[in-house]
């Protein structure tokens, strides 16, 4: 049985945290549902505490918990086994829906990443990362899709979805297109879903909502990470972590983000903040989208 998050929990789980700070929260009368853009279901990335993970395990995962987070997404289990690192989520009532795996992992190991899947109880599984010498290129995209053919292939048959996560150097203009279109018309759609992260949409100059609407049947997961103004624009896939910023604070306009997302049918929403302040900025994020269900 799923458990997905309602964003009604969510935001009773975001009033205790914040009134646990005497922190002023915003008024609870909205209603899911009823909002111009966000309405979920969320979770969090926990790379966005990996720093945290490296010292406390359990400790940090409280933390999540206090959130009001019940769903997450995972890229490691921090030296634990899946098997102990799953016991850790189901003590704090956690569910893990979806998980990152490395792509060397997806090409020679693919049996593996379906075993620690289905021990993880995830719905995807899915690489975040494509290896390559800048620029990126067709011979490598090429590469890749066969890569993701077989994976999502294998991975269907135990049941898991397959996902790549867009990082920003696959938008290199490629023909009448992007190295991205390439990528996408080389792999099957019943195999290979795409995790559209927002700030790597727009570090390389697409429009979110654009792509949204292109390729808005295979976006299954989304990462909702802001971008901070003035942040340097490229194809190298890198950025300062401080250019994660706190929602709604930064350039990207979530409502119509979000509006263009619920259309495509977005499955999840995980919030990703790679800042070194990600504990401060990760509960003034979830006030903000609060606020789009007002």
């Amino acid at each position: 049985m799923k458990l997905k998050i309602t964003f009604i929990a969510l935001l009773l789980g975001c009033i205790a945290l914040t009134c646990a700070t005497k922190v002023a929260t915003a008024d609870q009368s909205s209603s899911s549902g009823n909002g111009p853009g966000f309405k979920g279901p969320l979770g969090l990335q926990l790379y966005s505490l990996r720093e945290q993970f490296k010292k406390d395990v359990p400790g940090t995962l409280d933390q999540v918990r206090a959130f009001g987070i019940t769903n997450v997404e995972l890229a490691g289990t921090y030296g634990l086994t899946p098997e102990k690192f799953k016991e850790q989520l189901d003590a704090r009532q956690l569910k893990a829906i979806s998980g990152h795996f490395s792509y060397e992992q997806c090409r020679d190991r693919i049996e593996d990443v379906a075993r620690e899947a289905k021990l993880l109880g995830l719905e995807y599984a899915g690489c975040a990362w494509i290896p390559h010498k800048d620029p990126f290129d067709e011979k490598t995209s090429r590469e890749a899709a066969a890569v993701f053919n077989r994976a999502g292939e294998a991975l269907a048959k135990q049941g898991i979805k397959f996902f790549y996560h867009t990082h920003g150097y696959e938008f290199l203009p490629h023909g009448d297109g992007t190295l991205f279109d390439l990528l996408m018309a080389e792999t099957k759609p019943e195999y290979v879903r795409i995790e559209m992260d927002v700030f790597w949409i727009v570090h390389p100059g697409q429009d979110p909502v654009k792509f949204l609407e292109k390729y808005g049947s295979r976006i299954d997961l989304m990462h909702v990470k802001d971008m901070k103004r003035g942040t340097p624009r490229g194809f190298t896939g890198q950025s300062d972590v401080t250019n994660n910023v706190v929602l709604g604070e930064g350039i990207i306009d979530w409502p119509n983000v979000f509006r263009a997302a619920q259309k495509a049918n977005v499955k999840w929403y995980f919030i990703e903040d790679e800042s070194p302040l990600s504990v401060e900025q990760i509960p003034r994020s979830l006030r903000h989208l609060e606020k789009l269900l007002q």
